[in-house]
């Protein structure tokens, strides 16, 4: 008779089956239990005792009766069992076995039909801020850095828990907030929102000329954190991401979450994603592609490119260090006028700049690496070698030098 059972009908009889059997044995054990204490009591405390034995075992023999009635229906027990797991098995191991399928043929030279190469030129196309998501370790750093050496601007960092050697590659005028002073982020974010209603009167009196030189990228490490400590932190993003573009204010907010309550857009998601691209880095950007877009190829292929693979909105993207140096100044630009930026920059640059723009007209036609800077001076102590790269390649952009190679052999020369 179970063959007339569907299987989600035989595995509910079955459980049903089991609840009752061993129900009937459980009353029994405690009907006995109690018949035996109560010949131990006194006078006055058996009837209690033996009245709630019988109740006890009148409600295993009633479980032993529907036990009589499900096993009727199921017929052979051991049958019905096998039909059970055979039914299990196919409902929990064939889907197991179809992704892993799926998922194991992976080719190494496969590429996702959206693939991108240039996360700067996608965002700068969309003319929009940037979101980040990603854990410790995922690279924020890094692509904040590679980020801000492309879009170019004055560089300001939020960050209340910086380290003496994160952000080495700025002054310590432009890394606000160490050693958790809300006070200072919160004051900077005021006068970053004077300054945005200055640019707006700027521009209207002067056109886009006017913004000249007032270029900047503002990094706003742990969002939430500064929702949380910092009162203009709500206003900051929220008037930024809708005006800050036209103004040449640029930001990058970064938090643990792509939610729009973590970046303070409350009740306000259509602004997260009208107003921001979201840059998934590291278990982000792999629990995207899986639970959103339902890919588990691409997810695979985030996972095998390590932090050199992250999610740009829906568009897998690959970044390495050999691409860093073919971002284009958006025009050609003669020797002379190269000389008259480069002697009417040093007083805008920093100290790291200075002294690789010194060393290299000491040292002209030679090329200079990162672990030449490290064993040479203090002043590169605490400094990763992909960070001095960054600054090669953004002094190059800038057209102070060129840059070399590609990756960890990438250098910096001067040319006039």
């Amino acid at each position: 008779m179970s063959s007339d059972l569907h299987p989600s009908q035989l595995h509910q009889h079955l459980q049903m089956y089991a609840y009752a059997k061993w129900s009937f044995w459980g009353s029994l054990a405690l009907g006995c239990g109690l018949l035996f204490l109560g010949t131990t009591q006194k006078p006055e405390s058996k009837p209690w005792i033996l009245g709630a034995s019988v109740g006890v075992l009148e409600v295993g023999r009633r479980h032993r009766q529907t036990a009589k009635l499900l096993q009727e229906s199921l017929g052979d027990i051991d049958r019905a069992s096998r039909l059970n797991f055979q039914a299990w098995a196919r409902a929990n191991t064939q889907p197991t076995a179809q992704l892993a399928l799926t998922v194991g043929v992976i080719d190494e030279n496969w590429k996702p039909d959206n693939f991108i190469t240039d996360p700067v030129e996608y965002i700068l196309q969309k003319q929009k801020h940037v979101a980040m998501v990603g854990g410790t370790g995922d690279g924020k750093s890094t692509f904040t850095q590679y980020l801000s050496s492309k879009i170019g601007g004055r560089v300001v960092v939020y960050d209340s828990d910086a380290k003496p050697d994160d952000w080495a590659w700025l002054s310590a005028a432009d890394v606000i907030g160490r050693k958790g002073n809300f006070l200072a982020i919160d004051t900077a974010m005021g006068n970053d929102l004077k300054t945005l209603e200055e640019l707006v009167e700027l521009r209207g009196e002067g056109g886009d000329k006017a913004l000249v030189g007032r270029e900047r990228f503002m990094i706003a490490e742990e969002f939430p954190v500064l929702v949380d400590e910092c009162d203009n932190a709500r206003p900051w993003i929220k008037r930024h991401s809708k005006r800050g573009r036209r103004y040449q204010q640029f930001i990058c907010a970064l938090a643990q979450n792509d939610t729009a309550e973590n970046f303070g857009l409350e009740g306000d998601k259509d602004t997260l994603y009208s107003c921001f691209v979201l840059v998934r880095l590291g278990q982000f950007g792999r629990d995207y592609a899986r639970t959103k877009l339902k890919d588990p190829q691409l997810e695979q292929w985030l996972k095998a490119g390590g932090k050199k693979r992250f999610m740009v909105d829906d568009c897998p993207c690959e970044l390495d260090l050999s691409n860093w140096g073919a971002f284009s100044r958006g025009q050609h630009q003669t020797d002379s006028q190269v000389q008259e930026e480069v002697q009417s920059q040093p007083t805008a640059m920093n100290e790291y700049e200075q002294f690789i723009l010194d060393w290299g007209q000491q040292h002209q036609s030679e090329v200079l690496k990162a672990g030449m800077l490290s064993r040479g001076t203090r002043l590169f102590d605490g400094m990763q070698p992909d960070e001095v790269r960054i600054i090669f390649v953004s002094m190059a952009d800038r057209g102070l030098g060129e840059v070399e190679g590609s990756g960890a052999k990438l250098g910096w020369r001067w040319s006039k």
